[in-house]
């Protein structure tokens, strides 16, 4: 016998369901109609108003995936975005998604540990964080050769610390020829659900 609470609620849009293929790569698909909208607004960072078109994300995440590759960051590598909202944030994703690499993100209020843990089971190999951050993934970047990079000031006595101008300033008719393939991945969400400690989402 059902449970008298055992109901599923299903709630839907009064839209139109939206089609997304599931055969082009990310990058491909959100830039697929851009000379329709290329000089509209795609980002705006309200923290300062500055405004990116679509041509601009779009000619800056070309500029990031071949900056990765330039790093060393390369198909199937692991990026973390520890990162609160801002525009660095999607044009990493979208550069990572050009050359096959995978996105893991990370809340940057997380403790130390949490933030190592999820380093550790996704083996990153760079980190894209601010400056205010650096130090909860030091360490452990400092003993696994993992990258540090920051989209603000970098610490002026650390040099091994990458800011982000090194991808957005890179050729972006120097990315790599990559395969995608519809199944590989170019996300890898954690989620602590309601309680506890995250789990990672297959």
């Amino acid at each position: 016998m059902d449970h008298p609470n055992d109901h599923q609620f299903i709630f839907r849009s009064k839209l139109p369901d939206i089609y997304i293929p599931n055969h082009l790569p990310l990058h491909t698909y959100c830039f697929e109609n851009i000379s329709q909208f290329k000089d509209r607004p795609c980002l705006i960072n309200g923290n300062t108003g500055e405004t990116y078109t679509y041509a601009d994300v779009e000619l800056t995440s070309r500029k990031v995936a071949a900056g990765l590759d330039k790093l060393g960051i390369h198909q199937h590598d692991v990026v973390m975005l520890l990162l609160q909202n801002c525009p660095e944030f999607v044009l990493a994703f979208l550069g990572a998604s050009r050359i096959g690499a995978v996105v893991t993100t990370a809340n940057p209020f997380y403790t130390p540990s949490e933030v190592v843990k999820q380093l550790k089971a996704s083996t990153t190999k760079l980190i894209i964080t601010q400056s205010a951050y650096v130090d909860k993934v030091k360490d452990f970047a400092i003993k696994n050769d993992v990258k540090i990079m920051v989209v603000d000031e970098s610490p002026a006595d650390d040099l091994s610390v990458h800011h982000f101008t090194e991808l957005t300033t890179a050729d972006e008719n120097e990315i790599p020829a990559v395969k995608i393939n519809p199944d590989d991945v170019v996300a890898l969400p954690y989620s602590s659900g309601t309680t506890g400690s995250r789990k990672e989402l297959c």
